[in-house]
């Protein structure tokens, strides 16, 4: 690869849950590095405030859930931009919510934001990164691979992002373009401290993060140098890399640490009822 085809300068990027935690973060790192962003996301005057520090970038306030939203947000930053070469999906929510008992309505939203929010986005922006140059990146989560009480949700939409990364770099492989899924353990963000500042989460955890919350800023570091090398898999912390293969084992590790804590913590849960980590639309 040339030192041009290395370079995020000049990138068209597409970044949906662009209000606030990583896809912030990454929006201002990739136009502080030369990109040209377009963002997506919930709440508008936080997306706002967020298009304004990367240069009056465009910003679409769209709910990803909602098939004809995304597809009109997507042609409106294609337009913005002239194209376009990575999009990143990244738009996500987290409820503690156990699967016996627990809040319908949350379980179903958040497979609803996590996983059809991430096919909208990438059916309606695929076509767009289908070329030489094109990247599609999906925020994963360790979570998707290893998974804990009261995430059933969570855990099983980041599986099916997990899923379906690995079924779109196949289908776009003869046009050029490169796929890459990521995957983060506990990250020092809205989602982690709001998902996991409940009585449940406490009495799962002792108080603690299960892997321990790690700085949000190597993540960035992590995902800017995924997205220059168009790279099939994306970690951070790094010890991430070396869990995933081991994934069988790491689960059976959890559940052996965990086992005593577990029904109290789902009796919590229930009468809890906690609320997704980004306010939805009604």
């Amino acid at each position: 690869m040339s030192r041009a085809e290395d370079s995020i300068a000049g990138r068209r990027v597409l970044i949906t849950g662009a209000a606030r935690g990583i896809g912030a973060a990454l929006a201002q790192r990739l136009h502080d590095r030369g990109a040209r962003v377009a963002l997506m996301g919930l709440e508008p005057t936080l997306l706002a405030q967020v298009a304004s520090s990367c240069g009056g970038a465009p910003f679409f306030v769209c709910d990803v859930t909602s098939r004809e939203a995304v597809e009109a947000s997507v042609a409106s930053a294609v337009s913005a931009l002239g194209g376009l070469d990575v999009v990143i999906a990244n738009a996500g929510v987290a409820a503690q919510v156990p699967i016996l008992g627990g809040n319908v309505a949350t379980f179903e939203r958040t497979i609803a934001v996590n996983v059809l929010g991430v096919y909208y986005t990438l059916r309606a922006a695929g076509p767009h990164v289908a070329h030489a140059r094109g990247y599609a990146l999906m925020i994963s989560s360790l979570g998707g691979a290893v998974h804990v009480p009261l995430m059933g949700a969570y855990a099983a939409s980041k599986a099916g992002v997990e899923a379906l990364g690995n079924s779109m770099r196949q289908e776009l492989r003869s046009s050029g373009a490169r796929v890459g899924v990521a995957y983060f353990a506990e990250l020092d963000t809205d989602m982690t401290s709001r998902g996991f500042g409940t009585r449940a989460a406490h009495a799962v955890t002792r108080g603690k993060a299960i892997t321990g919350v790690a700085p949000l800023g190597p993540a960035i570091d992590s995902l800017e140098r995924g997205i220059r090398k168009r790279s099939r898999q994306i970690v951070a912390p790094g010890w991430v890399a070396l869990v995933l293969p081991f994934r069988a084992v790491a689960q059976r590790v959890i559940e052996l640490a965990l086992r005593n804590r577990v029904d109290e913590a789902v009796a919590i849960a229930r009468e809890e009822d906690a609320p997704l980590t980004t306010e939805q639309p009604r």
